[in-house]
C-alpha cells in the first residue's frame, strides 16, 4: 500500500506542475485575446504566488483538522476548477479572480505532500518529488503548443489540462483509503522526530538564542533563493514571448522550446540526485551555475535558431541543481539548531522573487523591450555565483580556524 501512495503522490506533484508553465507559454496569443499590455501576465502570476505564500503558511493549521488526503483532493479540486475557469474567462480580470483558487489549491498540495513524505517516506522520494514536478511543468507547454499549432488558440489547451486535473480529483478520491492505512504509525513517527527535536534544542539551547539572520553567510544564503528563483520564474513566464518578439519564432515552437526548458530542470533533478552520492553540494552549485551560464550565453548571441534551442535546454539543466542543493547544504554551513529558521527566510525571498521581481521585469520590458530578459537572467546567474562562492568561502574559512584550534 505505501508503494502505491508514493506513485499517488508522484502524480500529485505533476498535478502541481502542470500549471505552472502555461500562463507564460500562452500569454503571445493570450494577450491579444484580452487587448492586454506585456506586464498584465506579471500582475496575474503575483496574484498566484500571493496565494501560494497564504496557503503554504496556512497548511500546517489546516492539517491540525483535515487529513492530507482529504486537503490534497479539495486543493486539486479548487486548481482543476480554476484552469476550466481559465479556459473560459472572457476577460483579464477573470484570470485575477481565478487566480485566488489557483494559487490557494498549489500552495496546499505543495505544502502538504512535502510535510507527508518527510514523515512517512524515506529522504531521497523527496528528491524525485521535485523531478515530478518537472514532468508536470514540461508536459504543460507541450499541450499547449499542440492546440496553439493546429487551432491557434490556448484556450483548448487549459481546458486539457483542466480535465487531466479533474481526472487525477477522481484518483485522489478513490485513493483517500490508503492515505489513513498508511498514517497508522503517524503518532509514533511524529513523537520520534518530536524527541529528535526536543534533544537538538536541549543540547545547542544557548546557541539557538542567537538570531540566524545576524550568522556570518546567512544574508548571502538567502538572497541566492531570491536571485535563483527570480531567474528560473522569469525564463518561465516570459521566456515564450522573447522568443516570439526577438527570435521571431512561431508562438506554438516558443511554446514546445519552454518545455524543454523545463524538461531540462526536470532531467538535470534527476541526474543530480545521483551525482550528490560522490559529489558535494558545491561542486554541484558550480556546475549547475557554469552550465546555466553557458545556455544564457547561447540564447544572447545572434545565432542560428538551434543554438537558441540548445541555450533553452542547457539553462534548464544548469538551473536543475542549485535550489535543491542550496537546501540540502544549509544545515551543513550553518548548523543544524538554526537550518529551520535559515530555511524558511530562504523560502520566503524565493517567493518574493517570484511575486515582485519577475512582474517587475515584465513591467520593464513593457515600456523598454522584452530583448532585456536574458541579460537579466545572465544577472541573476552571476548574482547566485557570487553569493555562493562568498558563502563558500565563509565556510572555509571557518573550517580553517577550527583546524588551527585545535
Amino acid at each position: 500500500m505505501s508503494s502505491l501512495l508514493i506513485i499517488i503522490i508522484y502524480l500529485a506533484f505533476i498535478s502541481l506542475g502542470l500549471p505552472d508553465s502555461l500562463l507564460g507559454t500562452a500569454w503571445p496569443l493570450m494577450r491579444i485575446d484580452f487587448n492586454s499590455p506585456m506586464e498584465a501576465a506579471g500582475l496575474v502570476s503575483m496574484m498566484i504566488s500571493g496565494c501560494t505564500i497564504i496557503s503554504t503558511f496556512s497548511t500546517g493549521y489546516i492539517l491540525k483538522w483535515l487529513d492530507t488526503g482529504k486537503l490534497v483532493l479539495i486543493s486539486c479540486i479548487m486548481t482543476a476548477s480554476a484552469l476550466l475557469g481559465f479556459s473560459m474567462a472572457p476577460s483579464i480580470i477573470w484570470l485575477f479572480i481565478l487566480a485566488i483558487p489557483l494559487g490557494l489549491g498549489a500552495g496546499a498540495v505543495d505544502a502538504s505532500l512535502n510535510s507527508y513524505v518527510a514523515y512517512h517516506y524515506k529522504s531521497y522520494h523527496m528528491n524525485w518529488l521535485h523531478c515530478f514536478w518537472g514532468v508536470g511543468a514540461s508536459l504543460g507547454p507541450l499541450i499547449l503548443s499542440y492546440f496553439m499549432r493546429v487551432q491557434n488558440s490556448w484556450r483548448n489547451g487549459y481546458l486539457t489540462v483542466s480535465g487531466i486535473q479533474f481526472a487525477l480529483v477522481a484518483l485522489f478520491l478513490v485513493s483517500l483509503p490508503l492515505w489513513k492505512r498508511n498514517s497508522a504509525n503517524k503518532e509514533e513517527v511524529q513523537a520520534q522526530i518530536e524527541g529528535e527535536s526536543a534533544a537538538t534544542l536541549e543540547d545547542s539551547d544557548v546557541k539557538t538564542n542567537v538570531n540566524p539572520i545576524k550568522i556570518k553567510g546567512v544574508i548571502f544564503a538567502i538572497l541566492t533563493f531570491l536571485f535563483y528563483v527570480s531567474g528560473e520564474v522569469s525564463m518561465g513566464l516570459w521566456g515564450s514571448s522573447f522568443l516570439v518578439n526577438i527570435k521571431g519564432i512561431a508562438a506554438s515552437t516558443a511554446a514546445q522550446w519552454i518545455s524543454l526548458y523545463y524538461s531540462g530542470i526536470t532531467i538535470g533533478r534527476l541526474i543530480s540526485g545521483f551525482i550528490s552520492i560522490k559529489v558535494s553540494n558545491p561542486a554541484i552549485i558550480r556546475l549547475g551555475i557554469f552550465i546555466s551560464l553557458t545556455g544564457i550565453i547561447l540564447i544572447i548571441l545572434p545565432l542560428p535558431s538551434v543554438f537558441t534551442l540548445l541555450g533553452c535546454m542547457l539553462l534548464g539543466l544548469g538551473f536543475a541543481p542549485i535550489f535543491p542543493s542550496m537546501i540540502h547544504q544549509t544545515p551543513i554551513n550553518f548548523g543544524k539548531e538554526h537550518a529551520q529558521k535559515i530555511i524558511g527566510w530562504q523560502m520566503s525571498f524565493s517567493y518574493m522573487g517570484n511575486t515582485f521581481l519577475t512582474p517587475l521585469l515584465g513591467a520593464v520590458a513593457a515600456r523598454t523591450t522584452i530583448g532585456i530578459l536574458p541579460y537579466c537572467i545572465l544577472g541573476y546567474i552571476l548574482m547566485v555565483f557570487l553569493c555562493t562562492e562568498r558563502i563558500n568561502f565563509i565556510a572555509r574559512s571557518k573550517e580553517s580556524l577550527k583546524t588551527s584550534e585545535q
